[in-house]
């Protein structure tokens, strides 16, 4: 007689009890780990709070969509007044959520530039800053978001103390 002949009957049930330990394992794991959660991701909200200050007939904070300019803003205060230096503002500049927007009188045109929307060309006018320099604001501006302070501005290489010094009293972050 032959071993499995002989030993059949231990050799099943040996078998049927590994069998069902490793489903009673299998069970015990999956009841034991934690369940997983959906994960719902939100899209951005599609509003901006925006302040408009100056001449304009009603300033304040208003709600406005992502992609609005600077025109929709104006539009959401009533317009100009009579009294606005309506060549200061860039009406279609896109706004930034958190955004302050202030439109000068005529009598009040801005003398300093802004280096948040300044063109390159613009801020080589300024004092120590030629054209590699003015280049590199607004390639570090593209790459980094708007300055938030005029200190900034020495993040950008090889502006040091010394270049910020002369332009400090030239710029503003708007």
């Amino acid at each position: 007689m032959s071993f499995l002949e002989r030993y059949r009957t231990p050799v099943i049930v040996l078998l049927s009890v590994l069998i069902l330990i490793g489903v009673a394992v299998l069970l015990y794991r999956q009841m034991s780990s934690p369940h997983s959660e959906e994960i719902t991701i939100l899209p951005p909200s599609p509003q901006i709070y925006i302040y408009i200050e100056g001449e304009v007939v009603n300033p304040g904070a208003y709600t406005l969509l992502t992609g609005d300019h600077v025109a929709d803003a104006v539009e959401a205060a009533s317009g100009f007044t009579p009294d606005a230096d309506r060549s200061s503002v860039n009406l279609a500049a896109t706004l930034r959520d958190g955004e302050q927007i202030h439109i000068f009188k005529l009598s009040d045109i801005p003398q300093k530039i802004n280096i948040n929307t300044a063109e390159a060309w613009l801020l080589e006018s300024l004092p120590g800053i030629g054209e590699i320099l003015a280049q590199r604001i607004v390639d570090y501006r593209i790459a980094n978001g708007y300055f938030q302070s005029i200190e900034d501005l020495t993040n950008v290489p090889d502006i040091g103390p010394a270049v910020f010094d002369k332009v400090k009293d030239k710029i503003a972050v708007r």
